[in-house]
């Protein structure tokens, strides 16, 4: 299950490098950084809705019975189909309000959001059906659909030298619409269940999303800061510099992201069964190997900074800030498997309030550190430093909870993913060696 995941994630990461590699290759910088402006908007868009809903179908639906499981995804379609009409009723004022906005950035998501939220809900449906139902398979397939074709088009206008901003906006929105209509077609949406749904499970489900939405919101929101700040104070060109820094993080993101989703309804199983020792186990066990294994990725990266940076977008890049941001971003992502693991175990117990708490604190700690740094410094450089606050400040918060509800001791976590690693080396040789011996 968890390979699958990671495959599955992985081949999304692939795609999005290339697609990335082709971008940097063939359009001007400014014009990169209006892309990159208009994708984070549209990604912190997409995390409140997924915020809202994915935890919450995925702990309300796994392990229910086969009647609950349509009742929880029919009230999950009703409460997406209704943030789809109130985007759609927002953005009719917005579209006006774009013709008079000067940055193209900006004019572009005040055009749009409403478009992509509603071409995109299917197959976010999907994905969280998929996942609630442990069906990793299925997700492969959904990235295949989804970034595969994105990825294919912009290389084929690209070998065509047809790829500016404009159809780059246009084929994102036909590779989501595409997605979106062969999921429906292979019947993965239960977008009938929405018949099913009941007041009652509604209410539920909603008032667990609207805390449970800060858990999904702290990976993308401070980027989204970020992006805003250097955006309007320094510029799309700086914007460009800091986001091929920043977007090698996938090295650390995609095998997170996957052992997140596969693990979260490990968790939800320890925590609906009662095994609160298995569930921080369990949390323990993925924190701390994801983090050790780190170290070494981290130690090459600080090393091979430069041709890293080359080989994702050309030698143009490699004597700007680039490759230092990603040494910085690198080292920080140690904090990474904490941070999101303890947010999704703080959920798991049915806290999500503090997730929602979390979120306003670490957003004040993040504005406060970028300024202070960028007063001091004026430079770029600061606003990849201040980042490591608002984690901190993150993983303490949730830190707290989970050990009133089954106390561990922090440091435990990595002892226990080194010897969980341990373990699984010795398996794997006992395995190997059995099956050589039974070849011979």
């Amino acid at each position: 299950m968890h390979f699958q995941s990671l495959v599955a994630n992985g081949l999304m990461s692939v795609f999005g490098m290339i697609t990335l590699s082709i971008v940097y290759r063939s359009l001007k910088v400014t014009d990169i950084g209006v892309y990159i402006f208009f994708l984070s908007i549209i990604g912190l868009i997409d995390n409140l809705r997924a915020g809202f809903l994915t935890v919450t179908i995925i702990k309300f639906f796994s392990g229910t019975s086969t009647e609950r499981g349509r009742e929880v995804a029919g009230s999950a379609w009703l409460l997406s189909a209704i943030i789809a009409v109130i985007f759609f009723i927002v953005n009719i004022p917005t579209y006006f309000i774009s013709k008079t906005v000067s940055d193209q950035g900006l004019a572009l998501i005040l055009k749009y959001f409403a478009l992509i939220s509603i071409v995109t809900l299917p197959c976010f449906m999907a994905d969280c059906i998929v996942q609630a139902k442990k069906r990793f398979d299925r997700m492969l397939w959904l990235r295949i659909f989804n970034q595969g074709s994105y990825t294919l088009l912009v290389f084929t206008l690209a070998s065509l030298h047809k790829l500016n901003l404009t159809t780059l906006l246009y084929t994102y929105i036909a590779s989501n619409l595409f997605a979106s209509i062969m999921v429906i077609i292979l019947r993965w949406t239960m977008m009938g269940t929405i018949f099913k749904a009941k007041r009652d499970t509604v209410w539920e489900l909603f008032h667990f999303g609207k805390y449970s939405m800060g858990t999904n919101i702290s990976s993308n929101l401070f980027g989204v800061t970020n992006t805003f700040i250097i955006n309007f104070l320094i510029g799309p060109a700086a914007l460009a510099m800091y986001n091929l820094g920043g977007k090698l993080m996938q090295i650390v993101e995609i095998p997170l992201l996957s052992f997140v989703t596969s693990g979260m309804p490990l968790l939800s199983s320890n925590y609906n069964n009662g095994e609160k020792e298995g569930m921080i186990y369990t949390l323990k066990k993925l924190v701390g190997m994801l983090t050790v294994v780190l170290v070494p990725v981290v130690i090459i990266s600080l090393i091979f900074a430069e041709p890293i940076i080359h080989l994702l977008g050309g030698k143009n890049y490699v004597a700007n800030e680039a490759p230092n941001l990603f040494r910085i971003f690198i080292v920080i992502a140690l904090l990474y498997p904490a941070d999101r693991f303890f947010a999704i175990g703080v959920d798991v117990i049915h806290r999500p309030k503090i997730n929602f708490y979390k979120i306003i604190i670490m957003s004040l700690s993040n504005i406060v550190a970028i300024f202070i740094g960028v007063w001091i410094y004026h430079s770029i450089y600061s606003i990849a430093f201040a980042s490591v606050i608002p984690i901190i400040v993150a993983i303490y918060m949730t830190y707290k909870p989970l050990n009133d509800y089954y106390n561990f001791n922090f440091l435990s976590i990595y002892k226990v993913g080194f010897q969980e690693l341990v373990l699984l080396y010795k398996l794997q040789k006992n395995k190997f060696f059995s099956t050589s011996k039974n070849v011979l």
